[in-house]
């Protein structure tokens, strides 16, 4: 269901905060601002009322005076109004980023597995960019248009009521009414370029990290086409939101025009009627006319925020997304004696996985577990980790269910490792140093040693220096999988999870790990998932899970 677009503006509105204060100061800037623009023309009035003769009172030389300070002030204030309103902006956009984070972090992995990264690439860059719109450019004006459309109507009925009702149904036309009007034609229009937004940036990603198997197996035509022919659609979108666009200024601009000859007439046949003098014509069009700008901004409003509300919708949508597995911050922190999964159930949303499992997880044990791929061996792990809770049965730890044991201190228990090790644009020692950051060099070569990594690394022209490049690209798939053993080590947590910990290594460097896990075993529990009947040779005990 989607929301309206003032439940989308409450809700950024929120976000604010302590920065209330700031955007006071921006809509007193913007209302002054305004008002000195709109003082110029008035001023001029008067002055050339004074030059027909018709108001001899009048003291051209303090007009002409109030003209240039009207003009230095309306540049200083316009200046104030936008650093105020931008520092609000980027400063909420930091605030926004960081709650998204935060989301991911609480939905994954559960809600992230499979999940299209290139859509949630899009959310966190240039949907909350386009945010900055809302905030520097809709808060503060909308106020700012209400506040001075009211002070010019006040004005205006200074020298007319009739005249007045006229300006305010001015104001609130072009305002409110083509506005509002305009916004629920076209919503739709923006929310669906933003999300065809998000599928090209999703599918482009998708190309450009599988480019060498798109070149070996000649699909680059392919991908090619059909990266065009989104493109292709997402341009129709955007004209089709570029029209909307016109459509919304020529009527502004139309209203304008309209009411200020309304407005125009009217003035003259109460004039006629002698009613007003002929001050009381001139002094309330020019001001009419002259003081659409807060208006006209909130008009052309409507045309950027069709796909700033997209945005952000998006963005709450992602942020209102509950987890799979809620994290537990009150539970009970106890020292590893055992674990295992008793007689659990599980299934994901494709189907069944797991049925009446009941495993015991021995203290100073190596336990291997085999089985056909698919037969749910990974899912295993996932639920001991607590990435996913069982439907029936229980996943214990030292005698309690996981569920009742605090989040923080169950990761302090494991180390993982799995089948695909995810390395981060940094250098090898801080990849390593991810599953222990206060760990020192000692400890880092240390664990480096036992992962058989150790003399490769040294081999490099930096060493643990060196930088292992985007999802260390640089780096064979043995060399990574080596370097994410190597974490799990330094971590020295009495439950190592080990999936699939040799499959990319040669029979070499296989049995030099083998050889470090079983020296581990003191002290520490060891679950293993393999393939390899060589792998399973350290195994104390080996359960096979059929499908």
């Amino acid at each position: 269901m989607r929301r309206s677009g003032l439940n989308i503006m409450a809700r950024l509105m929120v976000l604010l905060g302590p920065l209330v204060p700031i955007m006071l100061v921006t809509i007193i800037f913007g209302v002054l601002g305004f008002l000195a623009a709109i003082a110029i023309p008035i001023l001029g009035g008067y002055l050339l009322l004074y030059g027909m003769g018709m108001d001899q009172s009048l003291n051209p030389g303090l007009i002409t005076g109030a003209v240039a300070v009207c003009a230095i002030l309306r540049g200083l204030l316009r200046y104030g109004e936008q650093i105020s309103g931008h520092y609000i902006a980027f400063k909420l956009l930091a605030v926004l980023r960081d709650k998204v984070f935060q989301t991911l972090r609480r939905l994954a992995p559960a809600k992230l597995e499979g999940r299209d990264k290139g859509n949630l690439i899009a959310i966190i860059t240039s949907d909350i960019e386009l945010l900055e719109v809302f905030y520097a450019h809709t808060i503060a004006p909308v106020v700012i248009g209400v506040i001075t459309s009211l002070i010019m109507t006040i004005f205006i009925a200074a020298y007319s009521g009739t005249l007045a009702c006229i300006a305010a149904a001015a104001y609130i036309t072009v305002g409110l009414i083509i506005p509002i009007v305009t916004s629920r034609i076209g919503k739709r229009q923006g929310m669906e370029y933003r999300d065809s937004f998000g599928v090209l940036s999703s599918y482009f990603l998708d190309s450009l990290s599988g480019l060498k198997e798109v070149i070996q197996y000649g699909c680059g035509k392919q991908r090619l086409s059909t990266i065009s022919e989104m493109t292709h659609e997402l341009e129709g979108k955007q004209k089709s939101l570029k029209k909307h666009e016109g459509v919304t200024r020529a009527l502004s601009e139309a209203a304008v025009l309209g009411f200020s000859f309304v407005l125009l007439l009217a003035g003259l046949h109460l004039q006629t009627a002698g009613q007003i003098s002929y001050s009381g014509v001139l002094i309330p069009t020019i001001a009419l006319f002259s003081s659409f700008g807060p208006v006209i901004a909130l008009s052309q409003l409507s045309n950027n925020l069709l796909q700033t509300f997209a945005s952000g919708e998006r963005l709450l949508r992602l942020l209102d997304e509950q987890e799979t597995v809620e994290e537990v911050t009150t539970g009970s922190h106890p020292k590893f004696t055992g674990a295992g999964w008793d007689n659990i159930s599980f299934a994901y949303d494709g189907g069944a996985v797991l049925e009446g499992i009941s495993i015991p997880v021995t203290r100073g044990r190596i336990l291997g577990i085999t089985g056909r791929s698919g037969s749910g061996k990974s899912t295993l792990l996932k639920l001991l980790m607590r990435f996913y809770d069982p439907q029936t049965g229980s996943v214990q730890i030292s005698g309690q269910d996981i569920r009742v044991i605090n989040t923080a201190a169950l990761r302090g228990l494991q180390s993982y490792v799995t089948q695909d090790t995810f390395l981060f644009n940094d250098t090898i020692e801080a990849n390593i140093r991810i599953g222990r950051a206060d760990a020192s060099p000692e400890l880092v070569e240390a664990a480096a040693r036992k992962a058989s990594v150790h003399e490769f690394i040294m081999s490099l022209p930096e060493g643990y220096r060196t930088k292992v490049g985007e999802l260390g690209g640089r780096l064979s798939g043995g060399e990574k999988q080596r370097i994410g053993l190597a974490r799990a080590f330094i971590r020295q947590s009495p439950l190592m999870l080990l999936d699939e910990p040799t499959s990319n290594l040669d029979g070499f460097n296989e049995a030099i790990i083998l050889k470090a896990l079983d020296q581990e075993r003191e002290g520490r529990t060891i679950v293993l998932i393999s393939h390899r009947e060589s792998t399973m040779n350290i195994a104390d005990e080996v359960y096979h899970i059929k499908l």
